[in-house]
């Protein structure tokens, strides 16, 4: 009869037989009558169904129940049996008397017994009630009481002339208890649980029931003479060990003695030997391992750690009589051994442990010393063909400065015997561990040796000393802070000064430099002079547009200053967009340096004069081409500019580079690696030759290891390699020294195709032009003008602007995207303004080709603010194309950092309100704006113009004609010259 959840009830659990499984529980939830008895109205629980009597039911009774649940027959089915069968044919066909399953029956033993005894724990520990199950069903037929207090067990041996009678008794509280013949029950057997006259017992020492069962139905068990050493070899001395046990005709002795911990070391090299103090190990196990054993020594008996008894025990036959000697284990001393011993990364509790050899050397180097302050007596097998050295080792460096590198004595010692640092240099290389003596030990190399000293040794040339290159400083940074190196204090200044630019030397700014540098150009600029100064290479990575140019400039200003009766040539390497660029600030800022370009037609001219000039400024392809001739001149500075041109190492212009020859040499580029860290490693083997090592060994080392598996220690190292030649500073890092809008002019050299076109537009529109001025005056000529301006300044863009059929380049939109995909990489914001839509469709068509998301707006556009919304909003949009016209006014775009304008504007104040869409009122980065203009354009000469007359001063001119009407015709003739 079911119980209803809404009438008191209390669960109670049930100890039922299984024919096959044994005894078993369940749970049950039983109605109590209104004097708080219980009745027969009863429903068995699940964890399921246990949920409606949520309100009666506690944490251990959830606990319990969910145990029960696996001891449930379906369960236990689905556990041991994969294929759906029937209870019946389950039972019938794993127990079958002749075709069982033995393997099946014995896993379900096991597992049905492990339940139960978790079950009874907690049955008893928090005291629920426990019942006897009747035969018709009845949860609560016969109520079990629990016993607080556990039973004892003593076992009894008793020799006499025939055999050796062995029986247990028991005492509960005291008294013995007589469970012998009276249907005492073991309800599971680890540990053991006894049901004796509805009373349930628990033993002391947690015996196993199994210790107990065969005395249920009998007094004793005879073991005949004849098979008695080997019983008492086997049994009883574990049972002696473990448990208390009373003897007759033969004798227990107790010993206590003071232990001593024994570490064993056994290599691969005398297998026959491996099986000294009762080794239990395979062949397999030890072929080119070293084994380690801890044993404990108690006086004369030696015994191995990995027993687990309380007591160790040893029998001795003398005659026809036996002793046993029981020793007391000293267990606080044994734990204390094993935790020093996993503490310092040796898990002994199996009492044996095989490692590597390179492992296990890694293992003594380390601990052998302490071994010796824990008083852990350390065992070699003197079968073995090697005897390792335990001794303390030490190393002694002396560091000496010479021009190009530095000299490094040292002298390693391994005890007393002393050994020149360079004799390692094969075993370091080859993670060879093992050194021989000159008295046939071997002395194990420190692991720390081979991270430590590694670079030094592949990076070291080895004759009497090692000599290390100046650009490899960063290893005597490694040494430096070592109690045992003797360095001068001129070698830590400079190292010194190198592991911060705060601190550098403050060099003077040149005297004739037109600029004043900010405090981190200065910074910039001490650091520049600094690695100058030690002949080292420099990469200077700043954020574009933060001024690398200037700083480069200053030290080369700073040259001609130093060494102006002695001239020194320098050499700057550009795209051949950039040397125009270079140019107009070099006349700039420098103005005193003597420049000349070594690009086009006329070079062949030049070249016999490079030497005259203080700055040469030339493009990747003359270089390229012009390699062998310009191989032969020393040049005091060689500049990359946009290094990042030679990443790939096997490209010809990256070899061509690398056979130019200076004294120093900088990098400059906004990013030092595109794709790959080979990229780095091309630049820094420019700057620095040898500084990452070979291609090959720089792969290895590095490239696959943090490519392709990630490794951050690898990471970390390259890191501290470079990071003394590369400096990199971002717009947020300096943001305070900025102003709110910095804004540069970039020239673009036309592509040959559109300067052609350019050309004959420009011829025929100034011979109409001048003509109809002559004919009909200035005033009706204003219009054919501006026509012919506007194309000319659409062909400056890309001739395609005017004419579908032009299949060329444009110079300027090869110079945007470059810059463009910089900024890209660097996940900044940019708006790109453009008087022309047409201009604007390029720029989309490019975007679209590469997936790159942007926002764009135009006169055409009406959603205007969700395309505001997406730029200023989206991470991933980093792109904004906007029609000048359209998008003058109105918007506020703080998102953006840097502004492009493709094309010059006739009224700058036009440009000035554009590049306001991002510089105002909550805008958090400094804008950086980029003019961009075609070199020897009509763009070039209305900029002149402006600059001349002044016309457009404080935005004054607000349309196009008023810019047209203060022209004259000289003017008009510049323009179109």
């Amino acid at each position: 009869m079911k119980v209803a959840p809404t009438q008191p009830f209390t669960i109670v659990f049930s100890l039922l037989k299984h024919e096959y499984l044994g005894y078993l529980i369940s749970p049950f939830a039983v109605q109590m009558n209104g004097k708080g008895l219980l009745t027969l109205q009863y429903q068995g629980l699940t964890s399921k169904t246990a949920k409606d009597f949520h309100k009666k039911i506690d944490a251990q009774d959830t606990q319990i129940i969910k145990l029960c649940d696996s001891l449930q027959i379906e369960q236990i089915i689905k556990k041991f049996y994969q294929k759906k069968i029937h209870q019946n044919d389950f039972f019938l066909k794993i127990y079958h008397k002749d075709k069982g399953d033995k393997n099946i029956q014995t896993y379900i033993e096991q597992y049905v017994d492990s339940k139960i005894a978790q079950i009874l724990r907690l049955i008893f520990e928090h005291q629920k009630p426990f019942f006897v199950m009747g035969t018709d069903g009845n949860p609560i037929w016969k109520e079990v009481k629990i016993a607080q207090e556990p039973v004892s067990v003593l076992f009894h041996f008793r020799r006499n002339e025939k055999d050796i009678h062995y029986f247990p008794t028991l005492k509960f509280e005291g008294q013995k208890l007589n469970f012998q013949h009276k249907n005492a029950l073991i309800l599971c057997n680890e540990p053991a649980w006894m049901l004796l006259d509805n009373t349930l017992y628990h033993f002391s020492k947690n015996i196993d029931g199994n210790k107990i069962k065969p005395f249920l139905q009998k007094w004793h068990i005879a073991i005949p003479r004849n098979i008695e050493e080997k019983y008492l070899q086997s049994f009883v001395k574990t049972l002696i060990a473990s448990f208390d046990v009373a003897t007759q005709g033969f004798s227990i002795q107790k010993i206590t003695q003071k232990p001593k911990a024994i570490l064993k070391l056994s290599t691969s090299y005398q297998k026959a030997n491996i099986s000294l103090f009762e080794t239990e190990i395979t062949d397999n196990e030890i072929d080119n391992n070293f084994l380690f054993e801890l044993y404990f020594e108690y006086g004369n008996f030696l015994f191995k750690a990995k027993d687990k008894n309380e007591a160790f025990v040893q029998l001795e036959k003398n005659a026809d009589s036996y002793t046993f000697f029981k020793i007391n284990r000293d267990l606080s001393f044994e734990n204390d051994i094993l935790f020093f011993l996993e503490n310092n990364n040796l898990d002994m509790r199996q009492g044996k442990k095989v490692l590597s050899s390179e492992e296990a050397l890694i293992w003594l180097e380390r601990n052998a010393l302490e071994l010796e302050k824990k008083e852990i007596v350390f065992k070699q097998n003197t079968a073995s063909e090697k005897k390792y050295a335990i001794c303390k080792n030490a190393i002694q460096f002396r560091i000496k400065e010479n021009k190009d590198w530095f000299d490094l004595e040292a002298t390693i010692y391994f005890g007393e015997y002393a050994v020149p640092f360079s004799k390692l240099k094969p075993f370091i290389l080859a993670r060879k561990k093992e050194y021989k003596l000159p008295n046939g030990e071997i002395a194990i190399i420190p692991e720390e040796w081979f991270s430590k000293y590694t670079d030094l040794f592949v990076f070291a040339e080895t004759g009497e000393n090692l000599y290390i290159a100046k650009h490899h400083l960063y290893i005597l940074d490694n040494l430096s802070g070592e109690k045992n190196v003797n360095i001068s204090a001129e070698i830590e200044q400079k190292i010194l000064a190198l592991q911060n630019i705060a601190t550098i030397t403050d060099y003077p700014t040149p005297k004739f430099l037109k600029a004043k540098l900010r405090n981190y150009q200065k910074q910039g600029y001490n650091w520049l002079r600094l690695l100058g100064e030690y002949r080292l290479g420099a990469c200077l990575a700043d954020d574009m547009g933060l001024g690398k140019t200037l700083q480069t400039l200053a030290v080369l200003q700073a040259e001609k200053e130093i060494h102006n009766e002695n001239k020194r040539t320098s050499l700057v390497i550009a795209p051949t967009s950039l040397i125009y660029n270079w140019q107009l600030e070099a006349k700039k800022f420098s103005p005193q340096l003597q420049v000349a370009s070594y690009i086009g037609t006329n070079r062949e001219k030049l070249f016999p004069y490079l030497h005259k000039f203080d700055v040469i400024f030339s493009s990747y392809g003359t270089v390229r081409m012009d390699i062998d001739a310009l191989e032969k001149v020393p040049f005091n500075y060689i500049v990359l500019d946009e290094s990042q041109v030679i990443k790939n190492p096997q490209a010809h212009i990256s070899q061509a580079v690398k056979r130019l020859n200076a004294d120093k040499k900088i990098l400059l580029t906004g990013t030092p690696i595109e794709n790959t860290l080979m990229d780095l490693w091309s630049q820094m083997n420019f700057a620095n030759d040898g500084l990452l090592g070979s291609q090959t060994f720089f792969k290895k080392e590095y490239l696959n290891p943090i490519e392709k598996a990630n490794n951050l220690e690898k990471l970390e190292k390259l890191q501290a390699i470079t990071q003394k030649f590369i400096l990199r500073r971002t717009k947020e890092q300096v943001a305070k020294e900025l102003p709110s809008k910095i804004e540069n002019l970039h020239f673009s050299e036309m592509s040959q195709e559109q300067e052609s076109y350019y050309e004959r537009i420009k011829s025929q529109y100034r011979n109409k032009i001048l003509e109809q001025i002559e004919q009909f005056g200035f005033q009706k000529t204003q219009f054919l003008l501006l026509k012919g301006l506007t194309m000319l300044r659409q062909i400056a863009n890309h001739p395609i602007l005017v004419d579908d059929t032009y299949e060329g380049s444009s110079g300027k939109m090869k110079d945007v995207i470059y810059q463009l995909e910089t900024l890209l990489s660097e996940k900044k914001k940019v708006l790109i303004f453009s008087q022309f839509v047409k201009h604007l469709a390029l720029f989309k068509n490019y975007l679209d080709k590469r997936n790159i998301k942007y926002a764009y707006l135009d006169g055409s556009t009406t959603n205007r603010q969700s395309q505001v919304e997406l730029f200023q909003g989206d991470k991933d949009t980093l792109i904004f194309l906007i029609s000048i016209k359209a998008g003058g006014v109105g918007l506020n775009l703080t998102a953006a950092e840097y502004v492009f304008l493709l094309d010059p504007w006739w009224n700058p104040a036009v440009e000035a309100q554009a590049v306001d869409r991002a510089h105002r009122i909550g805008q958090k980065h400094t804008v950086i704006t980029y003019k961009f203009i075609s070199k020897n354009s009509v763009e070039e000469k209305i900029l002149a113009l402006q600059n001349s007359k002044k016309i457009l001063a404080n935005s004054i001119i607000s349309q196009e004609n008023s810019f047209l009407k203060n022209l004259n015709y000289q003017d008009i003739e510049q323009l179109f010259a």
